[in-house]
């Protein structure tokens, strides 16, 4: 007897140079007519006359549109339960505050969700969850995959290039985390999609694979952010986030429980994927060659990021996510991982 798993995939993928100034058309082709609008903080003067106009011209009526900067989960659940009955869909365009919280609002509604990330820092646009505050402690809560995710490439490549090296981190950190998913399995613990599997590792090599002279080329920006896109499809299929979250993304949240100032999610996380790729002995070369040549470390040694910092997350690391068991839920590994910290050289150079 065969049986079949349904998974959601986004109706609207667009990817390109202008994509914001096209936006009303993507939505008019969707078919919605009636939308709801949330702006990243101060985004409102920087995008919203091109935004406004491409929906204008298409015919689209904006019942309400309006900056917001909040991820508290009342907050969201208050503005959810305000928003007009006469709403189609709902669009987040900035950061990741509001993609999360439109999101979510989108999800209490019932509502397709059109993700218009302005940077690459994270593939957190392209996943079905969303980080809110919940009882005044950061949470991961269940949402749904975007119904579209719209992304202008000029817009990214305005952005503070630091955003685009926390997306690198991101990206890479695929590498880790597939390889302790497998290893999770293999102790009992889990059990691996090989489909998801096989599309997050398509989605990093395709990645590291693409020729650049800048981090600012065209295809450099549409393989980095098609590439977070195909992440979040990962993660729908495996219905978790362990194709791309693994020991290294651990480190990365134990950090900003232990940082006052956390560094962005995805510059943390590159480093701890060049710590666990070398604890796992796995494509630790291919790992730094990236981090090396794109100017990654560069910018993470203008830091001043603590090597204590980072031996207390790796050993805070298990307790992030207890239930499961990447190769930092073993006390070796936890110590061959504090080892390089203090005696790796390359690190020796990021780290103080």
């Amino acid at each position: 007897m065969q049986t079949s798993n349904s998974i959601s995939i986004p109706a609207i993928l667009k990817v390109g140079n202008g994509a914001l100034k096209n936006i009303g058309l993507y939505i008019k082709e969707a078919g919605f007519n009636q939308v709801v609008i949330y702006f990243g903080n101060g985004l409102i003067d920087m995008f919203g006359i091109d935004v406004m106009e491409s929906l204008k011209r298409e015919g689209i009526n904006v019942l309400e549109y309006m900056e917001l900067d909040t991820v508290d989960i009342n907050d969201i659940i208050t503005l959810s339960f305000s928003m007009s009955n006469k709403a189609k869909a709902v669009i987040s365009i900035g950061g990741g505050k509001v993609i999360d919280a439109g999101k979510y609002a989108a999800f209490l509604k019932n509502l397709p969700f059109i993700s218009v990330p302005t940077s690459s820092s994270t593939d957190g646009f392209a996943s079905a969850s969303a980080s809110l505050i919940v009882n005044g402690r950061r949470t991961s809560v269940p949402a749904r995959l975007a119904y579209g995710i719209i992304v202008d490439t000029q817009v990214i490549r305005t952005a503070p290039e630091r955003f685009i090296y926390s997306g690198i981190g991101d990206m890479l950190s695929k590498i880790t985390a597939i390889y302790d998913w497998i290893f999770e399995e293999k102790c009992g613990y889990s059990q691996v999609n090989d489909f998801a599997v096989m599309i997050a590792k398509k989605a990093v090599n395709s990645f590291v694979r693409t020729p650049y002279e800048s981090i600012k080329d065209e295809l450099f920006l549409k393989e980095l952010l098609d590439s977070l896109s195909m992440s979040g499809i990962a993660n729908e299929i495996a219905g978790s986030s362990a194709p791309t979250s693994g020991s290294e993304h651990l480190i990365s949240h134990a950090l900003d429980k232990i940082l006052e100032t956390p560094q962005l999610h995805g510059v943390q996380v590159g480093i701890a994927t060049y710590i666990m790729s070398r604890v796992h002995q796995h494509r630790y070369i291919r790992v730094n060659t990236v981090l090396t040549d794109t100017g990654f470390w560069d910018y993470a040694a203008t830091l001043a990021m603590r090597k204590e910092d980072f031996i207390s997350a790796i050993d805070m690391a298990p307790s992030i996510k207890p239930h499961r068991h990447t190769y930092l839920h073993e006390e070796k590994y936890r110590e061959e991982a504090k080892r390089l910290v203090m005696e790796d050289e390359l690190l020796d150079r990021i780290l103080v």
